[in-house]
């Protein structure tokens, strides 16, 4: 009997998780830019300790146990005939490919500053980007870190945690950080800042040059379109949620008109049945927040539902962000319910059970160790 075919568009962190769910009921293809998952997760431990993130954050395709049925497919996406159920996929050579679906899955995130970006990659292309970050931060003496989201306020503590004589200052525009977290978060959060020794500088909005897309560590002045003078530092990482959802390659009548996919409160887009939506990408509520909240479960189980013709589920998204936003530290790492209560895992935990049983084993089905 021949099963039916998935295509996942997009092997990310929700993309590569979908996959895994559907590969022992479906047929798996899976596109993707880049030759494994390389996570935007954890912004400031990729920039202090590129290798300490690449171990848990940068996972080749064959690693993962849960994808051993899934074809993937490194190339990038440049084209979608949703009536006809077929995408265009330009590989790296500069040939082209058409790939025909049963179901499809768009995952393909957003491009955020210089550690989120939809460009085809080799695996030496991402070691470049990994050493050039942190050498540049690595060799300032003073580091301005712009904006207020986790990503801004992680950079920030993992800077100066890693490098204490380094002067770390981060700049946000409200009155206080992490405007879409349980305001208790940003006051544990702000009290680790301070034992940092970093900065802090409410109300400061970023003027932004034009043509300037984020996506580099600069020098330089920095300018405020808030009036206050110009702040200088030997580098600067902009993390202001300069987002850009990476659907270029789709017709416009299922975007919004910001360009992210729009769905039903079961991930489905509306009009064409058997196409879902999940991640970053994902118009799923104010903070397209399905991919924080394991959606990739609940797409997975629509994808099989709609195939065989059965109910689909919904979506039920948190009021606030949460998770991990510091990252691992020397004392163990943090993580905030939707409510902003903190639970810690023990810094001897964290390799001994949170990692290899809890995210490898328990999340990913099985990692195999690097070769």
């Amino acid at each position: 009997m021949t099963r039916s075919r998935v295509v996942i568009a997009g092997l990310g962190d929700s993309g590569v998780l979908t996959a895994i769910h559907l590969a022992r009921h479906c047929e798996v293809v899976g596109i993707s830019v880049k030759p494994g998952l390389v996570s935007g997760q954890e912004l400031g431990l990729r920039i202090s300790r590129p290798e300490v993130w690449a171990r848990d954050y940068r996972v080749d395709f064959e690693r993962f146990r849960g994808l051993d049925r899934v074809r993937t497919i490194h190339g990038m996406l440049t084209g979608a005939d949703i009536a006809g159920r077929r995408l265009t996929i330009s590989s790296p050579d500069g040939s082209t490919a058409v790939e025909d679906y049963d179901a499809l899955v768009i995952s393909t995130g957003v491009t955020n500053g210089f550690w989120r970006r939809p460009t085809v990659q080799t695996g030496a292309d991402i070691d470049d980007d990994l050493r050039q970050a942190h050498d540049i931060v690595e060799r300032a003496g003073s580091v301005i870190v712009v904006g207020g989201g986790a990503a801004a306020v992680s950079s920030a503590a993992n800077i100066a945690a890693t490098w204490p004589h380094t002067r770390v200052d981060l700049y946000y525009p409200g009155e206080h950080a992490l405007p879409h977290h349980h305001p208790r978060t940003w006051q544990r959060v702000e009290t680790r800042l301070d034992e940092l020794g970093v900065g802090r500088h409410r109300g400061h909005r970023a003027l932004v040059p034009n043509g300037f897309e984020c996506d580099r560590i600069t020098q330089g002045p920095v300018r405020w379109a808030t009036g206050q003078s110009p702040s200088e530092a030997d580098a600067v990482v902009w993390a202001i949620g300069r987002t850009h959802p990476n659907t270029g390659w789709l017709p416009a009548d299922i975007l919004d008109d910001r360009g992210f996919v729009q769905v039903d409160s079961t991930l489905s887009v509306p009009g064409c049945p058997g196409v879902f939506a999940v991640g970053d990408v994902a118009a799923s509520d104010r903070l397209r927040s399905s991919a924080r909240n394991r959606a990739d479960r609940l797409v997975a189980h629509n994808v099989r539902a709609h195939l065989a013709g059965r109910r689909l589920s919904s979506y039920r998204p948190k009021d606030h962000r949460w998770g991990s936003v510091l990252g691992p530290q020397s004392d163990g790492l943090e993580v905030f319910a939707p409510t902003g209560h903190a639970f810690r895992f023990p810094a001897w935990s964290i390799e001994r059970v949170l990692q290899p049983w809890i995210v490898r084993r328990g999340i990913y089905h099985g990692v195999r160790d690097q070769g």
